[in-house]
């Protein structure tokens, strides 16, 4: 029935911002860009390795998000990296600070979180 995921949407507070943030310091790559003008909203599709992952969005004061990753609805993004202490550290240089590297118990892989500018938690999971 259902053969893969095909993008996720995240509703941004600053959509320059958040555009430099996964554009410029994550490094997806821009497939698209729209000015909605009925909507006041731009819409901006990202690929990933030429995958179409993310769709970006900004609206007029979109309402925050009430708590953090315990809330009903998405919890986080996760990001499959090669090298855990390397991209640390390729974050670290562009202003991004991560949480200390944790194993998970059950596969004994490493990870790390890290949030976008709106506070979106976000996962590094070493392969």
């Amino acid at each position: 029935m259902l053969e893969s995921i095909h993008h996720i949407a995240i509703i941004c507070s600053d959509y320059e911002a958040s555009k430099t943030f996964y554009v410029d310091k994550l490094g997806l790559e821009i497939l698209s860009e729209t000015y909605r003008k009925d909507r006041d909203s731009y819409k901006l599709d990202l690929s990933l390795n030429g995958r179409y992952v993310i769709e970006l969005f900004s609206f007029p004061e979109p309402p925050e998000r009430l708590t953090r990753p315990e809330a009903a609805g998405l919890r986080h993004l996760a990001f499959t990296v090669a090298d855990l202490d390397q991209t640390v550290k390729e974050l670290k240089q562009k202003g991004i600070t991560a949480e200390p590297i944790r194993t998970d118990p059950g596969t004994s892989k490493r990870y790390t979180f890290f949030s976008d500018p709106d506070g979106l938690p976000l996962e590094l999971y070493e392969a």
